[in-house]
């Protein structure tokens, strides 16, 4: 079979070939939210503020299509190892008729909620119609980002981690040029504001799926999708869910995480909501980055979990540590060394920049250590141990950091919840180290 050369190559050429094109599009896609946080503070901060306070709704609906598209990743990785081609087919075809319903769910929830939901964290008129108008646009594209996240995830079970890489590239490219265009109105295209600033992600996100779609159909794929593979047969289902669903709460954490800071931090002032805003966009840039280790680790760890290269695993693993490791590295020099001009590109103002620079030098402190937590869930997902991941997820965004972050405010201020973050990356990573010790311990026979 064609996905033999992951039991075969050597480790390090082998994670860093299927990881390489993942980081390289993380990295132009983590620009991306960079560039469209940029183009929408030049609109107002209150836009930035809005953009802040719909995160963890975003993140919610990528969590949901994404989350679910990691258990069709690893079951369809899984199959592959064990030579079983026809169920291969069938978790790739059911998987992707699943996350299209999940994306219909997402889009009239997310959408039904949003007066309620910014009503909580703001009583400003101006921000809760700017992320009202942002979020009817944006959410409405629900489907199409399921439909895409899970082509994505095929096609890495496949291996063709420079397909993907193409379609996430195309996607942010055409997001960037459109957002000056639609926002600002250039040419015959009016002036549109956060309304353009929504479009263009639609947009995007729309081309990167047409873009897999007509390859798949010039070019089909060792594993197959189609009507006659269309079977939703209960222990399929019950296999992309065990996996799915842990992945799903897993990504959605963050959104808890931040909703709970958004609270705690808007009792001291609007500021450090848009401060928090910007370090979770800035932070995609590494955090991204790392999870294009993740992706090419994830299926080679499920195609020689099945195929019984043990050895193999452990040593996917240590490479896969150390390559994010170099990466948090090189985040948490930037933050100590340029916090101030990172801030200044979503806010002019002096004192907001001020405090931005001083929550960034601390935050970033807990940057190399967060990497044992990460690769460790990712490994986790990779090996179907979805429910470990996720709790280990959980210490991470919920059961430390907010009591911490909640505690230590009470005693330094707005500072107290920066300081949250390294300290629960320090604890978190404690636990993580000894729950993949326990669990990779009979692959080392």
């Amino acid at each position: 079979m064609e996905q033999t050369f992951m039991k075969e190559k050597p480790v390090l050429p082998l994670v860093l070939s299927m990881s390489l094109p993942m980081i390289f599009s993380m990295m132009v896609s983590s620009l991306y939210n960079i560039i469209d946080s940029f183009f929408v503070a030049k609109i107002s901060e209150s836009a930035m503020t809005a953009l802040s306070l719909l995160f963890p709704i975003q993140n919610l609906i990528n969590a949901v299509t994404i989350g679910f598209s990691i258990g069709i990743n690893a079951v369809i990785s899984f199959y592959l190892g064990a030579q079983k081609q026809n169920e291969a087919n069938q978790a790739a075809t059911a998987g992707l008729a699943l996350n299209g319903f999940h994306g219909v769910l997402l889009t009239f929830f997310c959408i039904g909620i949003m007066p309620g939901f910014l009503n909580m964290f703001t009583k400003d008129p101006q921000v809760i119609d700017l992320g009202i108008r942002y979020s009817r646009i944006a959410f409405s594209f629900s489907v199409i980002i399921a439909l895409g996240m899970a082509f994505e995830k095929i096609y890495q079970a496949a291996g063709k981690m420079s397909m993907t890489m193409i379609s996430v590239l195309c996607s942010c490219v055409s997001n960037i040029i459109l957002d000056p265009i639609f926002i600002f109105g250039l040419g015959p295209v009016p002036r549109m504001g956060i309304d353009g600033a929504a479009l263009a992600t639609g947009i995007g996100q729309t081309i990167s799926l047409v873009i897999y779609i007509v390859v798949y159909t010039a070019r089909p794929l060792p594993i197959h999708i189609g009507l006659n593979y269309l079977s939703l047969e209960r222990n399929m289902v019950r296999k992309l869910y065990s996996i799915g669903i842990p992945a799903v709460l897993n990504l959605s954490l963050p959104s808890l995480l931040t909703s709970a800071l958004n609270v705690i931090l808007s009792g001291f002032s609007q500021t450090y909501v848009l401060v928090l805003g910007a370090y979770y966009k800035l932070q995609t840039f590494l955090y991204l980055s790392a999870n294009g280790i993740i992706q090419g680790m994830r299926p080679l760890m499920g195609y020689n979990y099945g195929a019984g290269e043990h050895k193999r695993v452990r040593s996917i693993f240590k490479v896969s540590l150390l390559l994010a490791a170099g990466i948090m590295v090189a985040g948490t020099i930037l933050c100590q060394t340029i916090p101030d001009l990172l801030i200044g590109l979503f806010t002019a103002n002096k004192d907001t920049i001020a405090a931005g620079a001083d929550a960034l030098r601390i935050i970033s402190i807990g940057f190399v250590i967060s990497s044992v937590s990460i690769i460790s869930c990712g490994a986790l997902e990779g090996l179907s141990m979805g429910f470990s991941s996720l709790i280990i997820s959980l210490l991470r965004y919920v059961v430390v950091t907010i009591p911490v972050a909640f505690w230590l405010s009470r005693v330094l201020g707005a500072a107290g919840v920066w300081h949250g973050f390294w300290v629960s990356e320090l604890v978190t990573a404690g636990i993580a180290y000894g729950v993949i010790r326990r669990k990779m311990t009979p692959f080392s026979t």
